[in-house]
This record gives structure tokens, sequence and C-alpha cells, in this order.
């Protein structure tokens, strides 16, 4: 028989809920296939609510988890290895899925809060946006509404199946090198998403309060507009119609984000929501909390700012999840262009070789229409340099991929310099000319224009451990890894290599199995690797099979491919040994 007991929430505001019907709950979450995590998240998040129902929560730390549940030894350093934290992300993306799309209507919700690792629990019982007043109490862990990927991903397969079918390769290395006027600039942009901000509410009704409901709200803008797939537009107050924008611009912009800010003693609080104009539906909703005490005002603001940016105009954020799930349905012209860049990062979720030529041609139709799209150049440039790099059709008629990726990257930055993407796509380019100083440079750079964007600090993290600053690299692909709520596939293989470099074969293990981009050869040759260091002798020889039967043209010349991506010579003796181990013939 099982017995019941009562596990408190929080005594001010929310009575016991019976163990057993939070036993159910996770029960509920843990078989639905909406619950879409890995097997060790799953252990994870069961591992914590135990700790939880015994009283344990305060020894529920970065350290128990990882030795209990990851099989960590007493060494583990939770600034190292960050496979806590990142699996902690997971899980609370999935449960916020889970509720959207499978539990709106169960009776318990069962959240992991940011900033710690003990589990809340709450009856489900979702109230409104909290607009709050002077004397209101402002919620701090609203609900995401966000898509789930999958559908997402096959919205994207539709637009490339489409774009396949409706354009074959044209001339884009020419019009890379060819000469662009003003005007051709100005009339050459497709029709991106447009966020306008209205100007954040001021809830605590003090002067000093509307000077930061203000200055956070020109900190949103400034953060939203360093990503350069949206357009962001200043709005103004409904009690200022007068000055409300009438621009085309204003008029035309899909999603409106809107907020209260409130001063809670020595707490900045702020409420978000961000809404669909045409229906008025909300697409996400969050609260952020920030202590007054801990750094400037100034800081503070930023700290804020950056997390909101990050989560809406993200390539994987809230916004390109809601695009991307509708753009099968959007058939004006304009917006074939963007459906290209949603399209590409559909791709880029598993690097799947049969995609790439069809996301590569839509590209190279964008950038005709559009001369003066820069992140359609910046994302071509990309695809030709994935061309290379993962040896995909390296026999088609046409120049060099990597002379097309720089003509592609130089035209991005000229024609915007702050466009990250294109920075990343020179980055990426120059690394792989073999120039890795100018290459870090390069990423440098872009890194200091959009601090906020995870795609690019961890791309450029990975070109730092490849360099041989593995500690500092490896830790910046952590840390982004951590913010990113975008596929993790590409991430999570660096990171086995990171752990793999630092002959910490288990993690690299493990951080290689999370990881799924099995399509892509490169991950074959990493789990070969490691898999030879750990002397997995069954397991290794059906990696080799796996590679002797779809990857021979990287195996005709290993030591070459390895040498231009990893930089070092020891390092790139570390990973041709651990082929050699696994059997394959290092040539």
């Amino acid at each position: 028989m099982v017995q019941t007991r009562s596990v408190e929430i929080d005594q001010a505001a929310t009575p016991p809920l019976p163990e057993s019907e939070i036993r159910a709950q996770l029960q509920r979450i843990q078989t639905s296939p909406e619950f879409d995590v890995p097997e060790r998240a799953r252990r994870f998040l069961s591992y914590v609510v135990e700790e939880a129902f015994a009283g344990r929560g305060d020894r529920i730390k970065a350290y128990s988890i990882a030795v209990e549940v990851f099989g960590r030894d007493s060494s583990f350093d939770a600034q190292s290895d960050p496979v806590v934290r990142i699996e902690a992300g997971r899980i609370r993306r999935a449960l916020e899925r889970y509720y959207l799309i499978a539990g709106q209507s169960d009776p318990i919700r069962i959240t992991m809060p940011k900033g710690a690792y003990v589990p809340a629990f709450s009856r489900n019982d979702r109230g409104p946006f909290p607009e709050g007043n002077a004397q209101g109490k402002t919620e701090e862990h609203s609900e995401h509404r966000v898509g789930r990927w999958k559908p997402i991903l096959l919205a994207a397969g539709i637009l490339i199946l489409v774009f396949s079918v409706l354009y074959s390769f044209l001339r884009t290395d020419e019009l890379a090198d060819a000469p662009m006027n003003s005007a051709d600039i100005v009339r050459a942009v497709p029709d991106v998403p447009r966020l306008i901000v209205l100007p954040f509410e001021d809830l605590s009704r003090t002067g000093s309060s509307d000077i930061v409901a203000r200055g956070l709200t020109d900190k949103v803008i400034e953060q939203i507009s360093k990503f350069k797939e949206i357009v962001v537009i200043a709005g103004h107050p409904p009690e200022t119609s007068g000055q409300t924008p009438s621009s085309g611009d204003a008029m035309a912009a899909r999603y409106a984000l809107s907020g209260g800010v409130r001063l809670d003693g020595d707490k900045l609080r702020l409420a978000t929501r961000l809404v669909k104009r045409d229906d008025g539906s909300v697409l996400w909703a969050e609260s952020y909390s920030e202590s007054l005490q801990v750094r400037s005002l100034l800081d503070l603001e930023t700290n804020v700012a950056r997390a909101v940016a990050t989560a809406l105009a993200h390539p994987y954020g809230v916004i390109f999840r809601a695009d991307a799930s509708k753009a099968a349905n959007m058939p004006p012209d304009d917006w074939e262009a963007y459906q290209c860049t949603l399209a590409y990062y559909g791709y880029r979720a598993d690097l799947n070789p049969q995609t790439h030529a069809a996301v590569q041609g839509c590209l190279k139709r964008a950038v005709e229409r559009f001369p003066g799209y820069a992140t359609a150049w910046a994302l071509l440039s990309l695809t030709y340099i994935d061309q290379l790099r993962f040896r995909y059709r390296l026999d088609a008629p046409s120049p060099p991929p990597l002379d097309l990726a720089i003509g592609a990257a130089r035209r991005a930055v000229e024609l915007d310099p702050q466009n990250v993407r294109g920075l990343q796509a020179e980055m990426l380019a120059f690394f792989f000319r073999g120039d890795v100083e100018t290459a870090l440079k390069i990423g440098s750079r872009a890194l200091a224009t959009n601090p906020n964007d995870p795609e690019l600090s961890a791309e450029y993290g990975i070109r730092l451990a490849l360099s041989g600053e593995w500690k500092r690299g490896c830790a910046l692909v952590a840390e982004a890894v951590g913010r990113n709520p975008g596929p993790l596939g590409y991430f999570e293989t660096s990171l086995a290599l990171c752990s793999y470099m630092q002959e910490d074969y288990v993690a690299a293990e493990q951080w290689i199995r999370a990881a799924d981009v099995q399509i892509n050869p490169l991950y074959h040759f990493i789990v070969a690797a490691i898999l030879g260091q750990l002397e997995k002798t069954e397991e290794v020889a059906r990696e080799r099979q796996w590679i002797e039967a779809n990857a021979m043209g990287l195996l005709k010349n290993i030591r070459r491919e390895v040498a231009m991506r990893i930089h070092r010579p020891e390092d790139q003796a570390h990973f041709l040994d651990g082929l050699e181990k696994a059997g394959l013939t290092v040539r």
C-alpha cells in the first residue's frame, strides 16, 4: 500500500500537495511522448523529485546530481563540467513544452525554477498575465508559451521541398562580386519579422520606478536590435495615442512586446509578454527578478534586457519558432527570402546532407531577388562552409566552396558590418582557409557586437578550443549551450570533443550520446575516437563499419581533414590516436 504524504512548497502561499498526486503527475510526464528528453534527463528529474520528497531539498546541488545521476566521480567540478546545468535547461524546456501541448489540464504542475535544481510543485491554475498594481505581487515564473521543435522542423522541411522544386542553382557566385549601389540596397530587403516594443508600464508609480521603466524599455530595444534577423520598432503607450507610430514598419509589425516594472523593496521585477498582433494571442510570457543591491542599476537593466532579447530574437527563439511553424502556410512573395532563413535553421537542427542542397539553392534565390539582404548572404556563406567541412557535393561543377563562402561572407559584412551572422561566416571562412589568427579576431569582434547570441558565442568558442585554447573555448561553448533554446546536437558534439581533449573519455561518451546528429559524418569520427580510447570493441566496430560505408571521402586523407579543423599538432595527434585505437587506417 502506497503511503500518502504531503509535500510543502510555499507555506505562505500554497497548501501542501499530497505526495501520491505528485508521483502520479511525474509518471504522467515521464511516459508522455511530449516530454522529449534523453533517459539521463528523466533520471535527473526523478532524482530531484525523490530528494524533495525525502526532505533533502537543501542537498540538491550540481555535485550531488552529477555523482548520483550522471556517474561522475568525486573530483567533479561544476565550473569546468556544465553537464548538470545544461541538462537542467533541457528539462525546463521539455516541461514547458509538455504543459503547453499535453499537460494543459493536468491537476499539478512540476517545474524546476531557474537558478536552482530543487523542483517546485503547484496546482495547475494558470492565471492571466500579471499586470499588477502598486500593491500587487508579480509572479516570477509565468509560463513560456513556445512551440515544440518537431512541427517547426516539419514546416521547414516543407519549405525546403517547395524551394528545391522551384529553384536550381543560379549565378550567385557572380552576384557576390557584383557592385551594388545604394538604390539596390534600399529596395533589397524582404519582409522580415517586425517587433514593436511598447514602453514598459511603471507599476510602482514612484519617480525612481518611472525612470527605471523607461530605462529598461530602452535597454530591451537596444539589445533586441543587435539581432539582425528581425526589425525592432520603438512604440508609444496608449495614453499618447497621438504619437503612436503609423509608419509602414509599425503597422506591419506582426509582434508586440509589453511589460510591467515594479520596484519591490530591494528587488526589480519585470513581467513581459509577447503578443501576436493579428489575433491577440500571447505567444510567450516571462518574469524576471534582480536584486538592486547586487549591481549598479545600469548593469541590472542590461542583464534583464539581454535575457529578454535572447529569448525572443535569437534564431531559435520565440519569434523564430512562431514564424517557422506557420511558414508553410504563408505564400506572399516577400516572405520567400525570409522563409529561406527559416529553412536554413531547420537544416541546422540535424545537418542532413539531403536538405543542405535545397537550402543552399533557396538562399541563392533569396540573394538574387534581394541582393541587399545581409542575413541571407551570411547563411549562404555558411552553407558553402558546410559543403567543405562536411564534404557535401564537393564534385559539383562550381568554384571551390571556400572561395564562394568568403565571397558571400564579405558581401554580408559589406552590407551590414553589425550583422553577426555575417561576421560568424567570415570567421569560419578564414578559419578553414588556415588563417586562424584573423578568424579569432573576427570572432571576438562579433561577440562584442552581440554577446546575447548563443549560436555565435558557441561557434566562436569552438574555434578558440580548436586553436588550442581548450579551457576558455569549451567554457564559452558550455555557457552558450545553457542559453541556447534551439537544437543542441552540433554543440553537444563539440562538448564531447572538449572532454576528449581533456582525456575525460567517460564524459566525452556521455556528451556524444546526447547529441542527435548521427547523419553527420564528423559525429561518427568523434564517436569512434572516444570508443577507441575506452576500448569498447563491439561498439567501435559498428562505428568503423559506418564510416567505411558512408564517409570514405573523409577517411582517404584523414590527417588532412583533422589538420583543417584542429590547429595544434599535439591535439591532432591526440585525436588521431583515438581513431587508430578504433581500428581505422590513418593516412
